[in-house]
């Protein structure tokens, strides 16, 4: 396990929000449900994103922009559009909030009706986002984040256009899936751009000692890790390990395993909620769940039962 991959585990499209138009000028399409990440991509023809807040963004044909909620945007044909806007909400919701997969008038390109080879097409998922993992990736993340075509890979976009056009069993799924990867390779082309300033886990993770470690640590954050195990397992010496792991990181090894213990056992007991804290405690790596609730408090402000509590509220 790397840590990438645990922290995308809480950003999955599980019966996601997911819409499509194909639009003639002028049009105004208006999101306001300020999803916790909103996936937007252009299959055909352009148009302006406009995030509340902040400068219009242009997309062309396999642009793809993220946008971080709470904030909402609107979707227009040019900047200053007349069109009158359709708000996208009701049926817009996440699934917490009852909504279900919208299609916003999509039809086939290529049918009657729809064959305007100038027409926009606009595909659109909205991303709930889970737990005190996820927290990390959001926190990574601009307002706005743009990859331009061709950066994240047309094969993924063309999967993803071929399906929408369809409506057979199991499309869900597969509409699912798709947005899963579209997402995923869309961050992670962002946080890759030259030029760029991306977290130190994101950076850390690619040298071939520290990221190691991280795998290690990541894949069994319960074993009983010591910073002389650490650097046997990854071929370096205790103090080439623990340099080069502070100077990615800005902490040392142990005290970064303890941090991200910690946020697994906030996911455990809010997701978990038979579980006792000696039960969380054990699986990350506490045998003793006094030491396990004086760790937590120290690195979240409250005990395990407090914030169970909290969080149910």
């Amino acid at each position: 396990m790397d840590v990438t991959s645990d922290l995308f585990r809480g950003v999955r499209a599980r019966g996601s929000l997911f819409g499509s138009s194909v639009l003639s000028p002028p049009w105004s399409l208006q999101f306001v449900d300020g999803a916790p990440l909103t996936l937007c991509t252009v299959l055909t023809g352009g148009g302006w994103i406009v995030p509340e807040g902040c400068p219009p963004e242009r997309l062309d044909a396999h642009d793809t922009i993220v946008v971080r909620g709470p904030t909402t945007f609107t979707f227009v044909d040019e900047p200053g559009s007349t069109a009158e806007p359709i708000v996208c909400g009701v049926d817009c919701a996440t699934p917490e909030q009852g909504g279900t997969r919208h299609r916003l008038g999509w039809h086939d390109p290529g049918e009657g009706g729809g064959g305007d080879s100038t027409a926009t097409t606009l595909v659109v998922g909205a991303y709930p986002v889970r737990g005190e993992m996820s927290r990390q990736l959001m926190d990574a993340l601009p307002v706005v984040l743009r990859v331009d075509a061709g950066d994240t890979g047309d094969p993924v976009l063309d999967h993803l256009a071929a399906e929408v056009a369809r409506d057979e069993p199991g499309q869900q799924v597969v509409l699912d899936r798709l947005l899963d990867w579209m997402l995923v390779c869309t961050l992670r082309t962002w946080l890759d751009r030259p030029g760029g300033h991306p977290p130190a886990w994101w950076t850390a993770q690619k040298d071939p000692v520290v990221g190691q470690a991280l795998s290690l640590l990541h894949t069994e954050p319960a074993a009983p890790w010591t910073v002389g195990e650490l650097a046997r397992r990854t071929g370096v010496s205790r103090s080439t390990l623990a340099k080069r792991f502070a100077g990615l990181l800005g902490e040392p090894p142990l005290t970064y395993l303890t941090r991200w213990r910690m946020t697994l056992a906030a996911d455990l007991l809010v997701q978990q909620e038979s579980s006792t804290v000696a039960q969380v405690a054990r699986a990350v790596g506490y045998t003793d769940p006094f030491a396990f609730s004086v760790a937590f408090k120290r690195l979240r402000g409250t005990n395990p039962s407090e914030f169970r509590r909290a969080a149910a509220a």
